[in-house]
């Protein structure tokens, strides 16, 4: 039974690849397709970061004012360093501009964490 699920779903890809590739407009609907995909995923990390923060709202607080700042800080430059990642990643002092910035944003939430556990 496994063996024509797969042969199915090949042939539901391959459809849907020649029906981009012959129609026309086929590449308009797979961009816009490819689009409202982008929008659900989007939408779904939205949810699930205020749900992290409704349920870790109490450790966030006692964090103090200056870890809360670091955290804040650095989920907000690694947010938009990701959007930027395209026009970073363009020239060679971009990319590594890039990576300074997610690497720092990794070792300021590394520190936040590490400070939170000392205190739980």
């Amino acid at each position: 039974m496994g063996s024509n699920a797969a042969a199915r779903n090949v042939v539901i890809l391959l459809l849907v690849a020649a029906a981009v590739f012959f129609l026309p407009g086929g590449g308009d609907a797979a961009a816009f397709v490819g689009a409202l995909l982008s929008i659900a995923i989007l939408a779904s990390f939205v949810l699930l970061a205020a749900r992290m923060y409704r349920e870790h709202r109490i450790d966030i607080f006692g964090l103090g004012d200056r870890w809360r700042g670091l955290l804040y800080a650095a989920l907000g430059v690694g947010v938009l360093d990701l959007a930027a990642r395209t026009r970073l990643a363009s020239t060679a002092g971009g990319s590594a501009v890039f990576v300074l910035l997610l690497v720092a944003c990794v070792v300021a939430l590394v520190a936040v964490f590490r400070h939170w556990r000392s205190y739980a």
